[in-house]
């Protein structure tokens, strides 16, 4: 009994570092993307209002009002995520 204890978490402890794993280096690609997305489309809205400096105030002016709905809704998401590892964990 106590074999089989050991052997299900030792699974699900390689389960969650594989998808730990995984979700790292997903994120680190993808803020490479959106990192690189941003600073074309800045450039891109720059050029149309003939300043690229307003293009970046409008880029970065998005991402205030983005982290100020995110910070509204902080709980939402923390309480949202928290659940989400429970249920992980427990299958």
């Amino acid at each position: 009994r106590l074999e089989l204890i050991k052997i299900e978490a030792t699974e699900k402890t390689s389960i969650s570092a594989g998808f730990i794993t995984f979700v790292c280096v997903l994120v680190i690609v993808f803020a490479f993307f959106i990192l690189l997305f941003n600073i074309g489309i800045a450039y891109l809205i720059g050029e149309a209002l003939n300043n690229v400096s307003y293009g970046f105030l409008i880029v970065a002016a998005f991402y205030l009002i983005l982290m100020i709905i995110t910070l509204s809704f902080r709980k939402k998401i923390i309480n949202s995520v928290a659940n989400n590892v429970i249920n992980f964990l427990k299958h």
